[in-house]
Formats: structure tokens, sequence, C-alpha cells
């Protein structure tokens, strides 16, 4: 369906990065007029002429409100997966708060952004403590709001399942944290633009789980990717602490960051599961029994994709 040139108007950040993307894919074929704020303007994008870009600058806020102007509802996937350099936690906290301000100004309608199940103001880990600092935010900010909090987004795109798939193709042995008995909830991507579309749409306030429909532990998640893969890798528990300096080992001869300490605490706190009732509807084990033998063929780094550039990150 072609894009209304007289609807509201919906701006995405980080319409040609990952989740962003999806979330552009589904207001475009619903109809709705889409622009983006976006750090990298030279990605190459499928969106062509349809939607407008316009530079994602924390560095202004006068600029932010101007290309926020008109906008009805604002579709906000900005993070960073962990401190690299000048993009850490706080940085990213920080212009948040400033698109926030900035879409306050502007007049924005409604806000729908993306956060993580079971984050805390009290959390010792920043992300999840970041994430609830924002929700607060959000919600004292007198904006409409709606706020997605999902789990491990999963994707022929995703970059967590991936490399564990690559690990498992080209290594005899995967170490897994512990008894790996602590539980993760993936969610399709495609599943968390939908809802976030749906919520962007929507009038009232909401905070809701944007989990799928199966509960694995870390442990069942390997097996279940190793079985899809075709991988015989030896599954064997180590000591967290131990895994995360083979993690470290491997991201430097990788050129990357495997997995970040916080992460393995926060997987292994079962941070990444629901108790809410499931709104994802794609099944990963039907997905990985489509997909499993493409997925982990390469191996997919975050910090080409998302740090090693001058511009902000769109890491959800």
């Amino acid at each position: 369906m072609p894009p209304s040139e007289a609807g509201p108007l919906h701006i995405v950040t980080g319409a040609y990065s990952y989740t962003g993307r999806y979330i552009t894919r589904c207001l475009l074929e619903r109809g709705v007029r889409v622009s983006t704020l976006t750090g990298h303007p030279d990605r190459p994008h499928e969106f062509g002429a349809r939607v407008p870009a316009f530079p994602l600058d924390f560095s202004s806020i006068e600029t932010l409100v101007h290309h926020l102007q008109g906008a009805d509802t604002l579709y906000n996937t900005y993070w960073v997966r962990f401190n690299h350099g000048e993009k850490t936690y706080t940085r990213a906290v920080e212009n948040t708060r400033r698109l926030l301000e900035a879409a306050r100004l502007a007049g924005v309608r409604r806000i729908v952004h993306i956060s993580i199940t079971n984050p805390a103001l009290d959390s010792p880990l920043p992300y999840f403590r970041g994430k609830a600092l924002l929700e607060r935010d959000i919600q004292e900010s007198g904006l409409s709001y709606a706020i997605l909090r999902p789990t491990v987004v999963f994707s022929k795109e995703g970059i967590l399942l991936n490399n564990i798939a690559y690990l498992l193709r080209r290594f005899p042995v995967f170490a897994i944290p512990g008894d790996g008995r602590y539980r993760l909830q993936p969610v399709h991507v495609e599943d968390l633009a939908r809802l976030a579309v749906e919520a962007g749409l929507s009038q009232e306030n909401l905070i809701v789980d944007a989990v799928g429909p199966e509960t694995y532990t870390f442990t069942g998640l390997v097996q279940l990717i190793a079985r899809a893969t075709g991988s015989r890798s030896l599954l064997i528990h180590l000591p967290p602490g131990m895994v995360f300096a083979l993690a470290r080992l491997l991201g430097g001869m990788l050129g990357d960051v495997l997995l970040t300490r916080d992460e393995i605490d926060g997987l292994m706190q079962g941070l990444l599961v629901s108790n809410e009732p499931p709104l994802g509807r794609t099944r990963l084990s039907t997905w990985l029994g489509q997909h499993g033998m493409e997925l982990g063929r390469r191996y997919a780094s975050e910090l080409e994709r998302h740090y090693l550039q001058t511009a902000p990150v769109n890491s959800r």
C-alpha cells in the first residue's frame, strides 16, 4: 500500500538499521507516511525516496526539534549494546533524554520506545538500569507513550543467535556459563515490529513485554541451534568468569566484543524472560527448522555494524 501524502507522519530512529528497518517496513505496508532520523545516512537501504532521512544529531536540540516538527509518532530504537569508547550507556541515556525533550518541544503526540524486559532503577547492570531510567523519563514526559520490552530479538540479521551458530559450526567445544538452566524467551524481529506499529497506532499509554511464544533454558537453546546447524560441537559447562575470559580471547581474535560480563550476568539472573502472556507469534523452533542451515555461515560483528563509525548507534 503506498503511503498517504496527507496522513500523520511517523518518524523512526534508525530506519536503515535493524529493528528500525522492520518497523519502517511494517508502517509502509500499512500506508503510513514515514521519515527517519539516522546516524548512518550512507548505509544501503531498501526504501529509496519513500522514507526521507534526516540526521540523528544529538549535539543540537534545535536540529532535532526541526526534524521532528509535524510528526505524530516517534519510534525510538536508539541504544548501545555495551560501552565502547565514547559510546556508553551514560551517553545513550543523555542522548535519549535530548531526543525526548526535542519530541516534546516539536509537538510529537506519541512515542513508542524499545526497552528491555525486567529493567530496574536499582539494577547493578547498567544496561537494565539505563533502560529503567528512560522508562521513568518517558512516563513523566507528558507524551502519550508505549514502551515495548523485548528479550533477545532473532532473525537472519540478528547477531546473538547467528554467532552462537557460528561458534557451533567452527569449534569442537562450546562453553556454557554455569549450569545453563537459566531461561530466555526470544522474539522474532517481525513480531516486535508489528507490536511496535500496533502500539503506535493505539491511543492508550502502554508498557508491554514483547516476547516470543517459546521459552528455553540457555542449554536447551544452544542444543536447538546445534541440531538446526548440524553441529557436533561438545557442550561443556564452565564457571561464568572462565566463559567471559574465553569470550574476550575469541573476541580479540575476531576483532569484536563477543560477549560482555554484564550480558552473562543478566542472562543468568533470568532477566530475558517474561511472566506475561507472549505477544509474539513466531516460534524459534519453527524458524530454525527453516533457516538453521543458513545461520552462522559468517560471523556478524557488533563493532563493525554499530560502533566503528562516527555516527550514533541504533543497536536495537
